[in-house]
């Protein structure tokens, strides 16, 4: 079968990158290509830019009514392909086809929530005065450029550019170089619903064209998704501009386990956290470093061990199978390497972490617990981005929480306990932008996400999101 010969979308055309360049779309279950597509740099940025900038005002003259239908519209057409859209993830990210049709139905959810809170952008006035009248309106900046990952390829192609576009920007989308096909695809869609130049898509890598948008004057909103390194990069771009700057980073993210809990619903909640049978484990919010109480290590161990046995590894289009391959050959040994270098500094490993028989093809990985685990080594410091689970122990609380807050990151944490005192302090106690209280990493719509320390700057799905995506101005008028 030849591969698919994809081009992406600047200004209500179908373009190739102006220099010549293209990308390999490689199957991670089968390792052949299936597509090919434009490797765009800074040529194909400036002219995107050039279309956003030039749609924009009237973007944002609609008014967040139309604006909020015509968002409303595009959540339904992706609505009506949700199927293809979901395999398509999965052929390009390997997948389950499962999780990427909760994908799929996350990105519509994410849509129409913010064409619903769209004229939550108003302003506010200020107590009158006899002489004056004062004030503020929201306004949007105009170009926004929106940089995702590859590990949720359509929910953050189309989720993450909801807020923007709702808010009244124009936005310039550049997807991970690893999974660019239904960014592509978000293109070809919201091409039937939106204005041209409002989305624009420019596939490329990150140091090329991720980073001409940064840098470009005109683009004076940036919101990344991605890797700490990368995100120090996209800030340090963002400071030259003076530009406005969403990260959304990394995480190491710890669940402390009292030893009150249902040892078996802990332990299962505790798989579910790492997004393991979702995205492989591929995702930032993972709960990687497991601090359960020395009491009930040992059972809870068990339990974990036993519950990872459970899930099925192959095929991601099959409609059982629960853990596919990982997105990318470099990424494949990356993750290995972590198992390896565990061993090698003495660790002991429970289960998994070897290529699964009968799959010889594909970027495979068996999901791997870890014990015997101290706090200096290497995959527990960290972020190992894949399905590795790392068991710690402890017994001291106060001790939990200083380990717990021992690491440069801080994006999510969980606390499992049945004592609501113990769960409240401790959720006060641990430094991360986002703690969960018995759960297992599912967020209702609305509630702000965003970590502190190296795991970001800023909240995304939410109204502070919406908000960010709009510059405040104040108006005085003298009587």
């Amino acid at each position: 079968m030849s591969a698919a010969h994809k081009l992406m979308h600047i200004g209500g055309e179908w373009v190739d990158a102006a220099g010549g360049g293209r990308i390999e779309s490689v199957d991670p279950t089968s390792e052949e290509v299936v597509a090919t597509f434009p490797d765009g740099d800074g040529a194909d940025v400036e002219a995107a830019v050039a279309a956003a900038r030039a749609a924009a005002p009237g973007w944002r003259d609609l008014g967040w009514a139309r604006r909020a239908g015509l968002l409303r519209e595009l959540a339904a057409r992706i609505g009506a392909e949700a199927e293809e859209l979901a395999r398509l993830d999965v052929r390009d990210a390997g997948l389950p086809l499962t999780g990427m049709r909760a994908d799929v139905t996350g990105a519509v959810a994410e849509i129409l929530y913010y064409a619903g809170i769209a004229p939550q952008t108003q302003g506010s006035t200020a107590p009158p005065s006899p002489d004056t009248l004062s004030y503020t309106v929201r306004e949007p900046y105009g170009v926004v450029g929106r940089i995702v990952p590859f590990n949720h390829p359509f929910k953050f192609a189309a989720g993450k550019v909801a807020a923007p576009l709702a808010a009244g920007n124009a936005v310039v989308l550049k997807p991970g170089e690893q999974t660019s096909l239904s960014a592509l695809e978000l293109a070809r869609i919201a091409a039937g619903v939106l204005p041209p130049g409002v989305l624009n898509v420019v596939t490329g890598r990150g140091p090329t064209a991720g980073a001409a948008l940064v840098a470009h004057p005109d683009v004076h909103r940036v919101a990344f998704t991605g890797s700490v390194p990368a995100g120090r990069a996209v800030l340090r771009a963002a400071a030259d501009g003076i530009t406005h700057a969403t990260l959304e980073l990394g995480g190491k993210n710890p669940i402390v386990v009292f030893p009150d809990v249902d040892v078996v619903k802990a332990a299962h909640a505790a798989v579910a956290g790492m997004n393991i049978a979702r995205c492989t484990g591929q995702s930032c919010g993972s709960t990687s470093r497991l601090f359960v109480h020395r009491d009930i290590a040992g059972a809870f161990t068990d339990a974990l061990v036993a519950r990872v046995a459970e899930l099925r590894v192959g095929d991601p289009m099959g409609e059982r199978t629960q853990v596919g391959p990982l997105a990318f050959r470099a990424h494949h040994e990356r993750v290995m390497s972590y198992v390896r270098t565990a061993r090698r500094e003495g660790a002991t490993v429970a289960y998994g972490g070897e290529r699964p028989a009968g799959l010889p093809r594909g970027f495979f990985v068996t999901p791997a617990v870890l014990t015997g685990l101290d706090d200096a080594m290497t995959v527990v410091r960290e972020e190992v981005f894949g399905p590795v689970l790392s068991v710690l122990t402890w017994s001291d609380v106060d001790e939990v929480v200083r380990r717990a807050n021992d690491t440069p990151f801080g994006l999510t944490a969980n606390v499992w306990t049945r004592d609501v005192t113990a769960a409240h302090r401790t959720a006060a106690a641990i430094e991360a932008g986002y703690v969960y209280v018995n759960g297992t990493g599912r967020r209702p719509t609305g509630m702000p996400f965003g970590g502190w320390k190296s795991s970001g700057l800023g909240k995304e799905n939410s109204v502070e999101e919406l908000v960010s995506y709009t510059r405040e101005k104040t108006v005085t008028v003298t009587l």
